[in-house]
Formats: C-alpha cells, sequence, structure tokens
C-alpha cells in the first residue's frame, strides 16, 4: 500500500458508511497514523446512497477535498453495484471490497473489472446479523478491509476497536462482543479475485 491511503465508502443511510469511516481513522491514529475521516453530505436519509471517505498517511494530510481517485473502495451495501459507479476513478491496482453474498470471481467478471484490480467480497450481512443480532454491515466490512490491506497489526487493530466500541457501548457489552466476532470472522470470511 502507499504512504498515503485514500479510501472511499459507498453504503446507503443507517448502515454505518461515516461511523465505520471515522471508526477506522480513529484506530489508525492510535498507530501513529495521520488520519482524516470526513462524510459527502447532500440529501441524506435512510436508505438513500451515501459516501464516506479516509485518508491514512505516515506524514500530515494536507488534502482538504472529496478524494477522486481512491486506493480502496468498500461497498456496504451490493445494491449499490450497477445503480452507483462503485468503481469510478479508482487506482490502477486499487482493492475493491464488497458486501455480497456470493464469491469475487463472477462479480469481477460481470463488473469487467480490469485485471490489475482486487475484488473481495464478504457476507457482511449474514455476520452481522448473527454476530450482533442486525444487520449493521459497517464492523465487519472494517475487519475485511484490514485483512485485505494489513494496514494495521491486527492486534493493534482489535485492541483499538474494542477501546473505540467501549466508549460507546460500555453498558452494552454484548454489542461489544457481537462487534468483536464479527471483525474476526470478517478476517476469516473475506474472500478474494
Amino acid at each position: 500500500m502507499p504512504d498515503l491511503l485514500e479510501i472511499r465508502w459507498h453504503g446507503r443511510g443507517g448502515q454505518g458508511a461515516k461511523t465505520a469511516s471515522i471508526l477506522l481513522a480513529k484506530i489508525a491514529s492510535v498507530t501513529g497514523k495521520y488520519v482524516q475521516a470526513f462524510p459527502e453530505y447532500g440529501p441524506e436519509r435512510m436508505g438513500a446512497p451515501v459516501l464516506a471517505y479516509n485518508r491514512l498517511d505516515n506524514h500530515p494530510v494536507r488534502h482538504h477535498c472529496q478524494i477522486e481517485a481512491p486506493d480502496v473502495v468498500i461497498v456496504l451495501d451490493s445494491t449499490l453495484v450497477g445503480t452507483v459507479d462503485v468503481t469510478a476513478n479508482i487506482k490502477d491496482k486499487g482493492v475493491i471490497i464488497i458486501n455480497y453474498d456470493q464469491q469475487p470471481g463472477k462479480l469481477k467478471e460481470d463488473l469487467g473489472l480490469d485485471k490489475n484490480l482486487s475484488l473481495y467480497t464478504l457476507d457482511a450481512n449474514n455476520i452481522s446479523e448473527e454476530e450482533i443480532g442486525k444487520i449493521f454491515p459497517n464492523t465487519p466490512m472494517l475487519g475485511a478491509f484490514n485483512s485485505v490491506t494489513d494496514l494495521i497489526d491486527k492486534k493493534q487493530f482489535m485492541e483499538g476497536l474494542k477501546k473505540e466500541l467501549n466508549k460507546k457501548f460500555s453498558k452494552r457489552p454484548e454489542i461489544i462482543e457481537g462487534n468483536i466476532n464479527s471483525v474476526l470472522r470478517a478476517y476469516q470470511e473475506v474472500k478474494g479475485a
């Protein structure tokens, strides 16, 4: 991965794209990375397509604009594929991670992706429903992202995640445990093509 890693999140309102981008930035900042996390606001409403972004770097981040050419694209809802151009301007040798319940090979073919792009899939809906009790694909997709990129040491990533979840859900340990389990499963279940 390059020094400056730019990430674009695609999701629908209520799926946690903004929350995931912020959580990733908080975890990465503890490891010494310089970070940015920001959403792109429009007429957001539950179920409407939304965007969020991250910049992670080993040096201070001086860009303060929308990410035009991401290194990594994370798609929280596979129904956006074909509706929104999730591959728009992705860099050569980029990585796409999609919440999708099938093997990535056929999807890569259907999307007509360049052979230089890597496509990964994870059934984050199923994982979150089984581990958290509701469909919140953002946390398992964070696990898939870190598994694929190996950007943050797994132990540091899990410690940072637990710390951030404890801040928000200290009185709901079952939510913390469910999210931790969903990320651990994502590490094991993400598939690449």
